[in-house]
């Protein structure tokens, strides 16, 4: 069996620029589901809390969530998060931590913070990318 992709509900469709937003990798003891870097687009390509690295993660985080419920996954399945966080942002932990605090309250996965020099867009101030999940 090969992997399926899908393009969730809510999420923009990646495919036009040559990636999926959910893959579906069948393995021997299940399937493991890889979801690419969130970012605050929404379903149009709008950016969602332009300027506002807290709202923005948020709003990645949402997406994360619409792309795992497409396949039977929830963010309670994430077992680590490493966060791209634009250079100019990385003093904004308070808002940052208000984010993922808010989603994940007190039973949060790991995470990895990474100052990065930019992101795909100039736009984007984070971009989360989930740890695989996996599924009996």
């Amino acid at each position: 069996m090969s992997r399926t992709v899908r393009v969730p509900a809510g999420v923009f469709d990646s495919r036009q620029y040559g990636f999926a937003q959910v893959a579906v990798v069948p393995t021997p003891f299940g399937k493991a589901i890889h979801v690419s870097g969130q970012v605050a687009w929404d379903a149009d390509q709008n950016i969602v809390g332009a300027g506002d690295v807290g709202r923005q993660l948020e709003k990645s985080l949402e997406n994360l969530d619409r792309a795992l419920r497409s396949v039977g996954a929830t963010l309670d399945q994430v077992g680590a998060l490493r966060l791209y966080i634009r250079q100019s942002h990385m003093r904004e932990g308070k808002a940052i931590s208000r984010a993922l605090t808010s989603v994940f309250g007190d039973n949060p996965p790991c995470s990895t913070w990474i100052g990065v020099p930019g992101l795909a867009d100039d736009e984007f101030l984070v971009e989360v990318e989930p740890s695989p999940v996996y599924l009996d």
